[in-house]
């Protein structure tokens, strides 16, 4: 799984001690530092996964210091900051109530790297203290926790990246140079898809005692109360609707960000056409789907999302990936490189490859971003935002059967039923943040 091979090889990057590598030692990103005390304090909220990944390439950068660590599972909790305390000599403050480390004036930069219905949340109260934050993406699990964190970003004038880390690619930007060039011709069609084994939970096990040391009751937060099952817990809880949107959220920011991107896409589309179900797999433990297609539609052509989890095939030989259709070619990319296919003569075959700096790239940019009080972010939480409600109204329109219309400035569908999933009903006593 590529989720793995990033972690690993972001922690082992920092743990072999490597200095910056040299597109970021050559950057004018250091140009405004002035002495050692110019330092950016961070906390991280959410350690395990990805959130240790991001922290990994933060601290690339001298400057960086991680003073905080916050996690409801004590053994990731104490884990991590000892590999921390490996890495810098210094031991970090830790934390099970995220709303304790906000009270850290000394702390200026928060990551979060939590679960998708603890990024609202989160991201809003860090705002509201004064912190810039770095959000995993989706950057929430409904459209209108979207809504609320684009309005918290901009009520708190702060610095705000999402971790859709392709933004900042070499080779994705060479895509996007490419379609804007023409030699494809008119683009009728982007296909998008993503096949994965882990999407599919195929061994479920009964609920359990909580473990020892976590906080189920906080890792629950806004969500309904449930009893502890290890299936829906540390990184399948993605597959279950409470928690997160299944491969289509998972993936889909990422891709249909590209596909969006490459068509020009600022807007919400014409209507939505979703169906999906657990078809592959029937006996799938999942809430959400293992097969999935949608459809986008526009003026002048259509964008298609299509999953089969628990298989690891696709299109072009590639388990993920996008397809720009054109009149004379078909551009072809996903994160190992990119290649343009001709139609008969009207094109040239085009290949390009990836650098796989993506996400330090990312990071870099957002640390540079902070420092110069630059709100245009690699990847803005307007953008996250417009890349979450696709992939929510993806799922949307699957769960409910219905070929839908989203208003997103009377935030309102088509369909009563669609209606009632916009925005979440908050568990006591946790509060829906203000818009």
């Amino acid at each position: 799984m590529e989720r793995r091979k990033f972690i690993r090889n972001s922690a082992s990057s920092v743990l072999a001690g490597l200095l910056a590598p040299s597109f970021l030692q050559s950057s004018s990103l250091f140009a405004n530092r002035t002495g050692a005390n110019d330092k950016i304090n961070v906390g991280l909220i959410g350690c395990r996964s990805m959130g240790w990944a991001n922290l990994s390439d933060f601290l690339i950068h001298p400057e960086i210091d991680c003073i905080a660590l916050c996690d409801v599972d004590q053994h990731v909790l104490s884990g991590r900051a000892a590999d921390l305390v490996k890495l810098r000599n210094k031991k970090p403050e830790l934390y099970g109530d995220y709303r304790k480390m906000l009270e850290r004036k000394e702390i200026d930069v928060i990551i979060i790297g939590t679960p998708d219905h603890w990024h609202c949340l989160q991201m809003t109260d860090a705002c509201a203290a004064g912190k810039d934050v770095y959000v995993e993406k989706p950057i929430a699990n409904s459209i209108a926790e979207c809504d609320a964190m684009v309005a918290a970003a901009k009520r708190h004038n702060r610095v705000v990246q999402v971790g859709q880390q392709q933004r900042s690619g070499n080779h994705w930007h060479e895509m996007k140079r490419y379609i804007d060039s023409g030699k494809l011709g008119k683009i009728a069609q982007v296909n998008v898809w993503a096949n994965f084994n882990y999407a599919a939970i195929l061994n479920p096990v009964p609920d359990s005692p909580v473990p020892a040391g976590v906080d189920f009751n906080f890792w629950l937060g806004p969500a309904p109360v449930r009893t502890f099952n290890e299936k829906r817990f540390h990184g399948s809880w993605r597959m279950f609707w409470d928690y997160g949107g299944g491969l289509m959220t998972d993936w889909g920011v990422h891709l249909l960000d590209m596909a969006l991107w490459g068509m020009n896409v600022t807007e919400m589309p014409n209507r939505v056409i979703g169906s999906g179900g657990n078809f592959a797999y029937p006996g799938n433990y999942a809430e959400t789907f293992d097969t999935l297609s949608v459809i986008y539609d526009f003026n002048d052509f259509t964008i298609q999302w299509n999953n089969i989890a628990g298989t690891e095939t696709g299109p072009y030989g590639r388990n993920y990936g996008l397809a720009f259709k054109g009149t004379n070619g078909t551009l072809v990319i996903n994160r190992e490189g990119w290649e343009v296919i001709p139609e008969k003569n009207k094109a040239e075959p085009v290949k390009g490859e990836p650098d796989y700096q993506d996400h330090k790239k990312h990071v870099a940019r957002f640390i540079e971003c902070v420092k110069k009080r630059d709100f245009q972010t690699a990847c803005t939480i307007e953008n996250g935002s417009l890349c979450a409600k696709y992939a929510h109204l993806g799922n949307i329109s699957a769960r409910t059967g219905a070929t839908l219309m989203y208003d997103d400035n009377k935030k309102s569908f088509n369909n009563d039923k669609a209606d009632r999933l916009i925005k979440p009903d908050y568990r006591e006593p946790w509060k829906f943040p203000k818009a």
